[in-house]
C-alpha cells in the first residue's frame, strides 16, 4: 500500500479495546504506527481531526454481516479523507483461563456479531452465549472473572494481551469471514493514477423521475465498474436518501471523468471521500 499519509503515520486510532479486530487490522497494515484505542467510531474520527493521531482505521463492512451499522452516516460527516483500505481475515478464537478445559466451559462472552458467526461451536458445546460490548472487551472481562467455566470469543491478539489461552482455534462458522477497513486522514492524499485505484463518493439524486437510473447510466456507458452501491436515509426521513458508492478507476481516467460528470448532472450533492490504491486482497475475495 502506498501513500505518504500511510507511510509517515506515527499514530492510528481504532474503535474498541486493545486486542479488537480493528487493532489487529492496524497492526497488519500500519505496523510502524502506534495503535490508539478509542471508545467509539466518532472518537476515533475526532482523534484524527484534533491531531491526536495521524490516521484512523474504521470497519465498513463484513462479508457475512454486511455493512457496519452507522458507519455510512459517519463517513460523509467526519470531515476526513479515505487514503487506503485493508481486508482482514476474521479468525475467532475460543479463549479461556490458562489451564481451563473445554469440557468444563458453561458460558461464552463476545460481541453479538461474533457470537452469531460462531453458532456451531456454541451449540455443539451447549454454551450459554452472553452478549458483550466488544470482542476484546469480552476477553478482558473473562480474564478478570478468573472463572475456568467462562470463555470469550475474540482475536488471538486479545488472548495474548489479557493472558488467556486459545482453547479452540478458528471457531468461526465460515472460512471466508472478512472485514473491510478504511484508513482515513485529515488531509486528502489522493493516489497517483497508476495501478488499480478505488474512488469512493457519496451523492444525493435530484428529485426528478428516474434520477437514480439516469445517474447510473454514465458508469455503464463508459465501462466503469461500480463495486458497491448502497443507500441510507438522511436524518430519519424516508424522503431524503443518500447513496454510497465505490468504483474502480481514478477520477483522471477519461471514462471515470465522463461518468462522474453525468452523475453530477442528476445529483443535488456529490462528495468524493477518497481516491486510493485497491488492496491486493481484492483479487483474492470470493
Amino acid at each position: 500500500m502506498s501513500g505518504s499519509a500511510i507511510q509517515n503515520a506515527k499514530r492510528v486510532a481504532f474503535q474498541g479495546e486493545p486486542g479488537a479486530y480493528a487493532h489487529l487490522a492496524a497492526r497488519e497494515v500500519l505496523p510502524h504506527a502506534l495503535a490508539v484505542p478509542c471508545p467509539t467510531f466518532e472518537d476515533a474520527a475526532e482523534a484524527v481531526r484534533s491531531g491526536g493521531t495521524d490516521l484512523c482505521i474504521i470497519p465498513v463492512e463484513n462479508s457475512l454481516m454486511g455493512r457496519i451499522a452507522d458507519i455510512h452516516h459517519l463517513l460523509p460527516e467526519a470531515g476526513l479523507h479515505i487514503v487506503g483500505e485493508h481486508f482482514l481475515r476474521i479468525r475467532h478464537q475460543l479463549l479461556g483461563l490458562k489451564g481451563a478445559r473445554l469440557e468444563g466451559l458453561k458460558r461464552v462472552f463476545s460481541q453479538g456479531p461474533a457470537l452469531a458467526q460462531c453458532l456451531k461451536i456454541i451449540r455443539e458445546m451447549k454454551l450459554k452465549a452472553e452478549n458483550w460490548h466488544d470482542t476484546a472487551g469480552s476477553a478482558h472481562h473473562v480474564a478478570e472473572l478468573k472463572d475456568p467455566s467462562v470463555a470469550a470469543i475474540a482475536s488471538s491478539l486479545a488472548g495474548q494481551l489479557y493472558g488467556l489461552e486459545i482453547l479452540k482455534a478458528n471457531v468461526e462458522d465460515e472460512s471466508h469471514n472478512m472485514t473491510r477497513f478504511l484508513i482515513m486522514s485529515h488531509e486528502p492524499d489522493d493516489a497517483p493514477n497508476a495501478g488499480k485505484i478505488i474512488t469512493t463518493f457519496v451523492f444525493r439524486v435530484r428529485n426528478v423521475p428516474a434520477a437514480l437510473y439516469k445517474a447510473m447510466g454514465g458508469f455503464a456507458t463508459n465501462g466503469v465498474n461500480m463495486t458497491k452501491l448502497e443507500s441510507y436515509q438522511i436524518g430519519g426521513s424516508f424522503n431524503a436518501t443518500q447513496f454510497y458508492a465505490d468504483i474502480e478507476g481514478h477520477p483522471d481516467d477519461r471514462a471515470v471523468k465522463l461518468a462522474l460528470e453525468e452523475l453530477a448532472f442528476f445529483t443535488s450533492k456529490l462528495t468524493v471521500l477518497g481516491v486510493y490504491p485497491a488492496s491486493p486482497l481484492r483479487d483474492e475475495l470470493p
